[in-house]
């Protein structure tokens, strides 16, 4: 029991979560130091890396037969605290701030719906699994995410990266919307027959 909790793929999911105080870390600093890219730079290289776990974790589970309950858990909160800490942090210092706001709002009243929504259908011992188009939704949201984390300082390599990000965000929106009702409908057939 105790090996399959420290596996390589849960290794990983809990680096992802141990990525977020990191990230939230490099803002705290940003907003410290002198006028400087490093802090933004290292929060985005963080969360770049804490992203790419995200597809390794699940891939390698699958590939060495090392799925196990604790990673089936954790790896959705993993994400989810990813995404909501770093969208919240972006909403703070106002790289995504109004129109794009209802983006970021979007794709966290979606996420905290389906989690709820997941837990209930638990109970009923209903699962609902992750389509392919959730998982899109959930890369969408890092590279969005990514590009809006480089924010100004990407803005001076790579001219427009912010209003990338915020285009994609946006695109991850829709797309957030769309898994969200898909879910519902799905489970909505288990709530009424309860």
């Amino acid at each position: 029991m105790a090996r399959r909790a420290f596996n390589l793929p849960n290794l990983l999911t809990y680096a992802r979560i141990l990525a977020v105080p990191l990230v939230l870390f490099c803002f705290y600093l940003e907003g410290r130091a002198r006028p400087t890219d490093f802090w933004r730079w290292s929060a985005f290289a963080i969360f770049a890396v804490a992203s790419i776990t995200d597809y390794f974790d699940g891939y390698i589970a699958r590939i060495w037969a090392q799925t196990s309950n604790i990673g089936k858990m954790l790896d959705p909160i993993a994400d989810k605290l990813l995404v909501a800490a770093v969208l919240l942090l972006l909403a703070y210092d106002r790289t995504i701030d109004k129109w794009s706001l209802w983006a970021a709002i979007i794709i966290l009243c979606r996420e905290v719906l389906v989690s709820g929504l997941r837990e209930y259908l638990a109970e009923l011992k209903v699962s609902v699994p992750v389509t392919r188009l959730a998982k899109w939704k959930t890369t969408l949201q890092l590279v969005a995410i990514g590009f809006l984390l480089a924010g100004p300082a990407g803005d001076k390599v790579l001219p427009y990266t912010t209003e990338i990000g915020i285009t994609l965000l946006w695109v991850s929106a829709l797309v957030t919307l769309y898994t969200g009702y898909d879910y519902f409908r799905a489970g909505l057939r288990h709530i009424i027959d309860e």
